[in-house]
């Protein structure tokens, strides 16, 4: 990257799967992960055959979500914003991790079917709190399988691109944001932010999250020109129908006061029979 000079264009890197796997803890093949959504999201991901992915920076505005996601911690700050690219001296350590964290998506779930998770998430319904339970292992292979290189791509604004998205696995470490420190003696991984959150605040979550991310560093462009802007959300193809078949959704629990019978005549569109268990 450099300031001065015209611009060198270079193809854009494709994503890997599991790149940082080393760096974070991922669970036990068959441990069951538990995803809070209202039953108006989950008809809509069930129909669009797709995951939600929130990118961490854009987060609603909210009492249990945390505007710190993904951000560098406060005592690595300092030493990022002092620490500059040889060949783009305006352009410091913390730019590329803001600009890491502006291109970085969760699709978010809990390791315990708590109290905790009913209560917080969902809130904005009309028909009630559903959980989708998923086995991990068959949700990390089907999720692999769909972003495995030549079998993805992205579509932008209706054009076919080439898949440019990180896919890693791991549970959310709680850390005493103001205190805890990365940096001490080298630089972090960008991915290594999106895995921290604060164990005063959020540690109830008991987080395990899946992330998409592309590289913090030049911009995407098109073969037009046009730079590429990262939406504050994306959808991740999933079929919903298939992993129900193979298990991967082990099964769909509702709170008490859901609308059953609504979800219930949906879901048969598709086929998709709901017990009344």
């Amino acid at each position: 990257m450099s300031d001065t000079g015209p611009r060198q264009h270079v193809p854009a890197p494709s994503g890997h799967i599991e790149p940082h796997a080393p760096l974070l803890t991922i669970p036990s093949t068959g441990q069951l992960l538990y995803k809070i959504m209202s039953a108006e999201n989950l008809l809509r991901s069930v129909f669009g055959r797709y995951l939600h992915f929130n990118r961490v920076d854009s987060y609603p505005d909210s009492p249990v979500t945390d505007p710190h996601d993904g951000h560098q911690l406060t005592k690595d700050q300092p030493v990022n914003a002092s620490s500059h690219f040889r060949n783009a001296p305006n352009f410091t350590t913390a730019d590329y991790y803001d600009q890491s964290r502006a291109r970085t998506y969760a699709c978010c779930f809990s390791l315990e079917n708590s109290d905790y998770i009913w209560s917080n998430y969902a809130t904005n319904n009309e028909r009630g709190k559903v959980c989708v339970v998923f086995e991990f292992g068959k949700l990390r292979n089907a999720i692999n399988n769909i972003l495995r290189p030549g079998n993805a791509a992205l579509v932008y604004n209706g054009n076919l691109c080439h898949q440019i998205f990180d896919v890693n696995y791991g549970l959310v470490e709680y850390v005493e944001w103001d205190s805890h420190q990365l940096n001490s003696e080298r630089p972090a991984k960008p991915i290594t932010y999106t895995y921290l959150k604060d164990k005063q605040r959020f540690s109830e979550e008991k987080e395990v999250r899946i992330s998409l991310s592309a590289i913090g560093i030049a911009q995407f462009a098109l073969r037009d020109g046009s730079v590429m802007e990262f939406p504050s959300s994306l959808q991740l193809s999933f079929d919903f129908q298939a992993a129900i078949r193979d298990s991967t959704v082990v099964k769909i629990l509702h709170a008490p006061n859901a609308d059953t019978d609504f979800l219930r005549s949906e879901m048969q569109k598709l086929r998709i029979v709901l017990s009344d268990g």
